[in-house]
This record gives structure tokens, sequence and C-alpha cells, in this order.
């Protein structure tokens, strides 16, 4: 596989972002081909998109101040974690933990970095239908059939730094189901499914990075992922009682609070 990384210049509110692409791959001196995956990083599409805050504007809370306080974080801030998450489960220093569009994220996605001073950056309205209208674009100006992905950070359990996944899916299977296979030993696979979109986010996170790279867009290549219309772009979350994590946790702490 080849991962190809684009420089684009700053991306401001109401940019159309697809043109950006377009002319930062050509100014590469690259060319898209069919097959290609664009990794996108979810940031500059929401600021596109105008899905940024200022934080003087926002009035706080009782409750917000309150959780400030416990986390060290701009009450402001937390104002905004509390109207963005759809739960919200506790925290550490800087940081709480959310549920988010099915997804268990630190501050509901609100980031204050690579947006402009005092201003933080929420995640798109949907996703899935951002991906699949960069992907519509990309493919009614370029005649070439690609895949996208969105992309945010995150962090895991009891492992340190963040990792890259899939927010927003088009075009792509995003699950390869191996159950039913066998292993080198002739085992049969039972519960093994590889999550190819969080796959190549991660992968594409290592161009991307979180500072002041520059590097918004990742042109992936030669994949064994195949680009196709028929897809389903939610099959990368499972429901909450299926989830290891989330179901054993609740279920200690439900036995514990009965004790």
């Amino acid at each position: 596989m080849l991962f190809i990384p684009i420089e684009t210049p700053i991306i401001r509110a109401d940019d159309d972002i697809v043109e950006v692409f377009l002319d930062s791959i050509r100014r590469c001196g690259e060319k898209l081909v069919d097959g290609d995956i664009l990794v996108v990083a979810d940031k500059v599409v929401a600021v596109s998109e105008g899905r940024t805050v200022y934080l003087e504007e926002v009035e706080p809370s009782s409750e917000a101040i309150k959780l400030s306080k416990k986390h060290a974080l701009n009450p402001q801030y937390v104002e905004l974690i509390l109207r963005e998450a759809d739960e919200v489960y506790g925290g550490v220093e800087k940081a709480i933990l959310t549920l988010k569009k099915g997804v268990l994220i630190a501050n509901a996605g609100i980031d204050h970095t690579n947006v402009p001073i005092g201003h933080v950056s929420l995640w798109s309205q949907d996703p899935n239908k951002k991906a699949v209208d960069i992907r519509n674009e990309v493919q009614r100006r370029t005649g070439v059939n690609v895949g996208v992905l969105l992309v945010d950070s995150r962090v895991h359990p009891l492992r340190m730094g963040t990792t890259a996944f899939a927010l927003g899916v088009a075009g792509l299977e995003p699950i390869q189901d191996l159950r039913g296979k066998k292993d080198l030993y002739g085992k049969t696979l039972y519960i093994t499914r590889i999550n190819v979109a969080d796959d190549l986010a991660a992968a594409s996170h290592l161009l991307m990075s979180e500072a002041d790279e520059g590097r918004p867009l990742i042109i992936v290549r030669e994949t064994p992922v195949k680009v196709t219309d028929e897809y389903n772009a939610e099959e990368v979350k499972i429901p909450k009682d299926q989830c290891l994590y989330f179901r054993s946790f609740r279920c200690k702490l439900k036995n514990m609070s009965r004790d």
C-alpha cells in the first residue's frame, strides 16, 4: 500500500474543501486514480462547515462550572461538552469521557487544536453524510472512483497516546468479516472481524500527525480494500450490550452498587 500525504493551505470557514484538496493534490504532483481512498482529517471539514465556537460567547451552567473545577477545564469548554455529548460518564484531569454518535470519546470530540486562539471545533453534524458528499463531489469533478474516510483521534483503555479512527465512511466496506474462516492450524474463527476503516485511519494518522504539519489529507493507494457503492457505514459500531469494555464495566459497577 502507498500512503501519500498532501499538504494544504490553512482551511477556513466556507472554503470549498474539495477544490482545496484537488488543487493541493495537483500542486504536489499527484493525480487521483480509481480505487484511491482519501483519508481526511475531520477537523478541516468541521472548520470549512463553520463548526467552530468562540468560547467567550458560551455561558456556562452551574453543572459545567462544577465539572470544570473537578477536571481542570475551562467552564465554557465543559458547557459545550455537556451540550454536544449524548452521555457523560466521568473523567480525569483535562478530559471528560463521553459518548457521542455511538463513539466513546474524550470531551465529545471538541478540540482546541488547529483552530484560531479562543475557539474550539465540533464534529461535523453528520460525518457519514459529509464523507458521501466529498466522495460524490470528487467523483463529479475528476471522474475517478474513490473512497473517503473522515478521521479523528482518540485514546484507548489503558493505552498511552492517541490513534485515529474512522468517524465518517463513504465508498468502501469498513469491516472485513473473518468469521467462519480457518487460521493457520485449521481452527475456525468465531468472532474475528477486522475494522479496515480504523486500520487505514490509524496508519494515515502517522503522516497527518496532530501539530503544525498541515497534512489533513492522505491518499491511500493499492489497498486490498474494494471501493464500492455497496457498503454500510454503520458496521463500524456495535451496541453497548455487545461491547466488551462497556458491558463489562457496567456490570462491575452494578455489582459494586449492590454491595
